[in-house]
């Protein structure tokens, strides 16, 4: 069902977030991404998690316009706020 996708979860870097992207890291999904507009977390992310999968996007999610370029070639796209 994954495979292959890329998925992205808005505000990856929060509790919330992490649980997501642990439950999906050994999945068999092509990339995860990671949007959030805290650089020094996400950079603590990528030295915590070390996995050529993940990508870090620096974006707040009430830029439209940055959001939409982001999502391009999303499959998946998980927030907290989904219904």
């Amino acid at each position: 069902m994954f495979k292959d996708k890329v998925l992205m979860i808005t505000g990856g870097i929060g509790s919330f977030g992490n649980a997501v992207l642990k439950h999906f890291l050994n999945s068999n999904l092509k990339e995860i991404q990671i949007f959030s507009r805290d650089e020094k977390k996400q950079e603590d992310m990528r030295i915590e998690y070390k996995n050529d999968k993940l990508n870090f996007i620096i974006g707040d999610i009430r830029d439209f316009e940055k959001i939409n370029d982001a999502m391009a070639g999303v499959a998946l796209p998980f927030s907290r706020r989904s219904p």
